[in-house]
């Protein structure tokens, strides 16, 4: 396991290189901006691997690595917050949909599921805003947009500001993970290994939760790994609706700015948290499946 990881290590260093002079091409060379800006920059990848050093601002001529760490903790926030609450109802939804396949209950919840997987996010942000918001809402329950303060500055306002974004970040995806671990563990306990189980004695509720669970659980451990990764570099239409300081914000403002150096930066932080994830979800596999094993 120990030589997997490193090789898994290695390779990753390898595509991150390959991002870095993919992304030095695209933003350097290929776009149509002021010729000026293009040609005054810094050498981008040997600055990045000598001295972690992202370059510098068009717009605000901070440093893009400065930029993106003061909004990192935002976009965290909201990701693994938005991450508990898709899993746990995503998977608490499947599970009782499996067990109850067909029944009136599994046909509400996975037509529920359809309908929040089919509605774009920036269309569930407004309508909880319209329905919701403090200022603009029908019924002024949670704080608006731009009302985000950060953990350590009040973590009260912090849990309430993030309430409607959690549940716009969740919702879709719990859908998703909802309707692919029914199905997972509806195949799963069709199985020799359930039946025999099921003979030994052991409860049903054992038998779901011990033995289905752990081998129907692994699909969701890829898309959840990928997911969470995804949205660490580009959460762009949530933090925007709700006007949160995020990294998918500072993106967004940096491509209406041409910002380049800073696209570069925040495209790069995802391509690293993309190769994480796909690392840590090999990982996690070995110790879910014990028939999984690398060398």
């Amino acid at each position: 396991m120990t030589r997997y990881i490193l090789r898994r290590l290695l390779w990753g260093v390898v595509l991150l290189v390959l991002v870095l002079a993919l992304l030095f091409v695209i933003f350097r060379i290929l776009p149509t901006a002021d010729p000026a800006k293009l040609r005054a920059g810094r050498i981008y990848i040997k600055g990045i691997f000598l001295h972690f050093n992202l370059g510098y601002s068009y717009y605000s001529n901070a440093p893009v690595k400065e930029l993106i760490f003061n909004r990192l903790p935002a976009t965290v926030s909201l990701v693994l917050g938005g991450a508990v609450i898709w899993l746990f109802t995503g998977l608490s939804i499947g599970i009782i949909s499996a067990r109850r396949a067909g029944s009136k209950l599994d046909r509400a919840t996975m037509g529920t599921a359809l309908v929040l997987v089919s509605a774009p996010e920036f269309w569930l942000g407004l309508l909880v805003l319209f329905f919701f918001a403090s200022d603009i809402g029908k019924v002024h329950i949670f704080p608006g947009a731009g009302s985000y303060v950060g953990l350590t500055t009040a973590p009260g306002k912090w849990f309430t500001s993030l309430i409607m974004p959690w549940v716009v970040v969740a919702a879709g995806t719990a859908a998703i993970y909802a309707r692919l671990l029914r199905g997972s563990l509806i195949e799963t306990m069709s199985e020799d290994y359930i039946r025999t189980a099921r003979a030994k004695g052991l409860s049903e509720r054992r038998v779901v939760l011990r033995h289905g669970l752990r081998s129907a659980i692994n699909p969701i451990v890829t898309v959840l790994g990928i997911d969470i990764a995804i949205l660490l570099g580009s959460s762009v239409l949530v933090e925007t609706v709700f006007d949160i300081p995020g990294i998918g914000r500072l993106n967004y403002v940096a491509i209406t700015h041409s910002d380049f150096p800073v696209v570069q930066g925040t495209v790069l932080f995802a391509a690293m948290f993309v190769i994480l994830a796909n690392i840590l979800v090999d990982i996690a596999y070995a110790y879910l499946d014990p028939r999984v094993r690398y060398s």
